[in-house]
């Protein structure tokens, strides 16, 4: 978007401030709760810290800032209209698709209104996706360096790419695997109209298709690898659940499933923080992801050799040894999530 100075001036207050946040008040607070000597209670003792409360409320405040701003420019230009380019990729809505409630019923991320009510929404989503992450994510280095590091090299006739927005993650797979039927899915129409002019302006031939990754619409054994960037950790765990359910029925033998999240680190700290980043920030479902063994719900259901490697977003990706990197500022505890369908 070709920003006024008066937007982009707020905008580029609001990602200083949150700079700051990530690089000062972070490492003030973690420096304050190590020098605590009563850490039984880990929650209670952030709390307690001289930096917690302006730490909590810059994070949750510029959150808010960023996206009314992003809303506000975005209204300031009118009705959007897409899904209307010709090309090569495709667009598949369902007009009888029921939304969930716990789609529906929350702002994620704090944006106003979410994803899913208008073309305007899609556009609020894509202009704010990048900058929610301090500017290091304008060009989707984080979706290419997963797809580069964390995809097997091998023949794939069909990917499916669930909770796939506006077409972020599912350009790169496309790039890479050009043989392959590259499918997205999403429930947000407006984004899946996005996503088909974005993919026509770049000449991918990709299929959007609107669906819940619990009911994909894939015949049984029909595709060969299952991917997700930044998804699960916005579903409840009966969602998730019958999401890995649904991909063990249509992975192949021998199919795999590489899903970009979060887990917990170990780090007390570093683990506590994201829980509450997730009760900051609207993301309602991140303190369970956090909670819950994900592998071991992948093994219940059918897949095998599942785990999490640890990922770098700064372009290392897919980090081989499983260490996490050491680092002082604040940063989401990234990693892939991994598992296949038995042969």
């Amino acid at each position: 978007m070709d920003f006024t100075l008066e937007e982009r001036s707020r905008l580029d207050f609001v990602l200083a401030l949150r700079g700051r946040w990530a690089d000062t008040l972070y490492p003030a607070l973690k420096s304050q709760f190590q020098s605590d000597t009563n850490q039984a209670d880990i929650r209670a003792a952030v709390h307690r810290q001289p930096a917690y409360p302006w730490f909590a409320f810059t994070e949750r405040t510029s959150q808010k800032m960023l996206w009314r701003g992003v809303a506000e420019a975005v209204s300031a230009r009118g009705p959007s209209q897409h899904g209307r380019s010709s090309g090569p990729a495709r667009l598949v809505l369902d007009p009888e698709l029921s939304l969930p409630d716990w789609y529906t019923d929350w702002d994620i991320h704090l944006q106003p209104g979410g994803v899913w009510r208008s073309d305007e929404s899609a556009d609020v989503y894509e202009h704010g996706a990048k900058l929610v992450m301090l500017g290091d994510n304008d060009d989707y280095g984080f979706h290419r360096s997963f797809t580069a590091t964390a995809i097997p090299d091998r023949s794939y006739r069909r990917i499916a790419d669930l909770g796939c927005g506006f077409g972020k993650s599912t350009w790169p797979l496309k790039r890479r695997f050009p043989d392959a039927e590259v499918i997205g899915i999403d429930l947000a129409a407006p984004c899946l109209r996005l996503a088909l002019d974005r993919a026509n302006a770049a000449d991918l031939a990709i299929e959007f298709r609107q669906a819940d990754g619990q009911a994909t619409g894939f015949a049984d054994a029909s595709v060969d690898l299952v991917t997700s960037t930044m998804f699960i950790h916005e579903i409840p765990r009966p969602a998730l659940v019958a999401t890995l359910a649904e991909c063990v029925r249509i992975l192949a033998p021998g199919g795999l499933l590489r899903f970009l999240d979060f887990t917990r680190t170990g780090d007390p700290f570093r683990d506590i923080a994201m829980v509450e980043h997730g009760e900051r920030n609207n993301e309602p479902f991140m303190p369970g992801l956090l909670s819950a063994d994900v592998p071991a719900l992948c093994e219940a259901n059918g897949l095998c050799n599942a785990r999490w490697v640890a990922f770098d977003e700064r372009g290392a990706g897919r980090l081989p040894d499983c260490a996490w990197p050491q680092r002082t500022e604040w940063h989401f505890p990234w990693a892939v999530l991994e598992a296949e369908k038995a042969a």
